[in-house]
């Protein structure tokens, strides 16, 4: 499949990005869940320290290696989508202070140069066991991955702040 079907949807925790996604995938496009999430709830249930608060370096290659599966995964004629991609990793890795394996800017050429990002959006915020940052911490988050995807070329397209219906048609618009 060419990369060109493969669209990014990122942004700070408890911008919408999930429900997006959960919208899309209703509409019939493949859609394949934040990684991460899944990452911090396994971690949980094991009692494990590879949390991204906790453990960043191997938190981000267990990311990597499953966000490189996904990428795998993509493989019909339909529009996929991604709640978060690798250049997220090297969002938060950045965040964190630590070296970015180069593998990570390899992979990140494997989806199509638009990113739609989410913004930071007080009203619709929450906290979870897996998405523990302030509203100040996901606004923080949104500058390093909306900066980092325009570092490796991809031209951000910033999401509305309107219902989920009215994001999922303003994606479609885009997508020509």
């Amino acid at each position: 499949m060419s990369i060109n079907n493969r669209y990014i949807i990122t942004g700070g925790p408890g911008s919408g990005k999930s429900s997006l996604l959960n919208a899309l995938i209703h509409k019939g496009y493949k859609g394949f869940e934040e990684i991460s999430r899944i990452v911090i709830r396994e971690q949980h249930e094991i009692n494990g320290d590879k949390l991204p608060w906790k453990n960043l370096a191997d938190f981000a290659e267990i990311c990597y290696e499953r966000m490189s599966k996904q990428l795998d995964e993509c493989n019909s004629e339909s529009y996929c989508f991604y709640d978060r991609g690798i250049p997220d990793i090297i969002a938060y890795v950045r965040r964190g202070g630590i070296q970015v394996p180069e593998k990570y800017f390899k992979k990140s050429n494997q989806y199509n140069p638009i990113v739609f990002i989410a913004p930071p959006w007080q009203q619709i915020f929450i906290n979870d066991a897996e998405r523990p940052e302030s509203f100040e911490d996901s606004m923080e988050i949104y500058r390093f991955l909306k900066n980092t995807y325009s570092d490796l070329g991809f031209e951000v397209i910033e999401l509305p702040k309107v219902s989920i219906p009215e994001r999922v048609a303003f994606i479609e618009s885009c997508l020509g």
